[in-house]
This record gives C-alpha cells, sequence and structure tokens, in this order.
C-alpha cells in the first residue's frame, strides 16, 4: 500500500521543526531492522572487547550506541533507505532532491541505558567545522521498538521556544559522556510517545533529546539522515557520504553503483549535479 504523508504532518513540521508519522514501518521491514540492528550491536561490542574499551566518542558499551554508515555491510538496509516509502518523506519534508547523509542505529541498553542532551543534528558539524554553513536536513527517526518515558524516548523543542529556525546554536562538550549540548534551559520539550514502526521527522536544527532507559529490554532506534544536496565541510571536503536517492522526486538510486569509495562517490555526485543543470527547468 503506497504512503502517503498527510497535510498536518507537513504543517506541523513547517510550524515546529518535527512531525510524527505513526505506524508507517510494515512489519516484514521492521523484523528485518531488528535483525540487522542485533547484528551490529553484536559486532560493536566484539570490536570494542578487542580493542579493550568501553567508550568510543559518544558510543558507551552496553549502556548506549550510535553506529554510523553501515548499511553497506547488510544485503537488506538499502531497500529501507531508499524505498519508496523514504521518497514520499523526503519529498514532502525535504523536496525534489534528495541525498543519504547519515544512517545510524542509535540504541540504549536495558536498565543501564543512558541519556542523550539537548543538541541540534546541525550542531554536531558545527561544533567540528565551525565555520561550515549548510541548509538543514532532515532525520528521520525510525522507533524500533515502542517508545515511551520508560525507555528512553526522544523529547523535542519546537522552534519558536528557543529560536532555532534555520538557525545553528553553539554546543559544548559534556565531559564523561562526550554528549554535546546546545541547551541547557528549564524547558521540558515535547514528550513523543510513539508505537514501533512509527517514524519521527525533525530538522537538523531541531533541538531533541532522550531520557534513559530504566526497563530491562533494549530501546532501539534507526536513524536515517537525507540532505537536499551534498555537504561539504569549509575546507571543499564531502562531509559524511551524500549518496544520490531521488531527482525531481524519482528514485535514482543505483545499488550496483553504490560504494564506500569516496572519489567514486565524488564522481558520482558530478554526474548527478550535471544532469540537475542540464534538465529542463
Amino acid at each position: 500500500m503506497t504512503y502517503t504523508v498527510p497535510q498536518e504532518a507537513i504543517d506541523s513540521f513547517e510550524q515546529d521543526g518535527y512531525a510524527i508519522l505513526p505506524s508507517v514501518i510494515d512489519a516484514e521491514t521492521l523484523s528485518m531492522l531488528h535483525m540487522e540492528c542485533g547484528y551490529f550491536i553484536g559486532y560493536m561490542d566484539a570490536w570494542m572487547t578487542n580493542k579493550n574499551i568501553e567508550v568510543m566518542g559518544i558510543t558507551h558499551k552496553g549502556k548506549r550506541y550510535f553506529i554510523s554508515n553501515r548499511y553497506r555491510e547488510s544485503p537488506d538496509m538499502h531497500r529501507f533507505l531508499f524505498s519508496e516509502l523514504m521518497q514520499e518523506i523526503t519529498m514532502k519534508f525535504l523536496g525534489p532532491n534528495a541525498y543519504l547523509f547519515v544512517e545510524q542505529w542509535v540504541v540504549k541498553g536495558a536498565e543501564q541505558g543512558m541519556k542523550f542532551a539537548w543538541h541540534q543534528d546541525s550542531g554536531y558539524v558545527k561544533f567540528i567545522d565551525p565555520p561550515n554553513v549548510h541548509k538543514p536536513y532532515i532525520t528521520c527517526w525510525c522507533a524500533l521498538d515502542d517508545m515511551s518515558s520508560e525507555n528512553g524516548t526522544i523529547s523535542v523543542l519546537p522552534h519558536d521556544v528557543v529560536g532555532t529556525r534555520n538557525n545553528v546554536l553553539d554546543h559544548v562538550r559534556e565531559e564523561g559522556s562526550n554528549d554535546l549540548i546546545g541547551y541547557d534551559g528549564n524547558e521540558p520539550g515535547i514528550e513523543i510517545s510513539v508505537p514501533k514502526g512509527s517514524i519521527v521527522v525533525f530538522s537538523s536544527t531541531s533541538l531533541h533529546r532522550s531520557s534513559a532507559n530504566n526497563t530491562q529490554r533494549r530501546r532501539r532506534a534507526y536513524l536515517a539522515q537525507y540532505s537536499c544536496e551534498p555537504l561539504f565541510s569549509s575546507t571543499g571536503k564531502l562531509w559524511s557520504q551524500a549518496v544520490p536517492f531521488t531527482q525531481n522526486g524519482e528514485i535514482i538510486y543505483d545499488h550496483t553503483r553504490d560504494t564506500k569509495d569516496r572519489d567514486l562517490q565524488v564522481s558520482r555526485l558530478r554526474e548527478v549535479q550535471r544532469d540537475l543543470e542540464s534538465a529542463p527547468s
């Protein structure tokens, strides 16, 4: 069944910087995401054990995991990331041209799953590369479990509360957790409680956080971030990745040409850019 983003979700995103799409991931895809999540958590645990480390960046073994840009190691993940569902979502919230920027597993361990501080996703870009200026991208936060205050769901601050519409705040690093903090005020935000299979879409300038997981089960989420154009650093290097997904609203993703090779990625981007420039206006 073809999914259509409702107008009220689009209005919510434009006004507040986020939108909730309940139960839009089908059961078969959700089962696949569960299996892939288990594999990548196991892989990360084994890797950290082998390196004899407990913390790597904002990943804390057994407590909180951030595992990024590994979808090419899976035979199935591309079918979700570049699906008609994500085509519809990116079209309505981003525009006719979309590139996969980052994909990431975000998992909180049972009983000891850590909180995550108020931040903007674009705040991480600015913190690492202060001169960087980029158009806001979108984050599709996919709930792989029923999400609640008990297991560490997210809260979002509407744009107008602290002025985050198209505005990237300065962030500071929190010692111990390594979180970047973009807001330390008293506003509680809007807590998002949704059933598994739901997607919360928010702007990269939206402030959001998540609470601790106090349940006896892992809290699993999967993030897919898309940009309307490739992001480059202030020195001209490609930031993360920019996998061509849609052009003029049509899917152009080519699995046979999807590669980790940075030079080939840039070559593919130049090809897509030429197509865009030569297209009739």
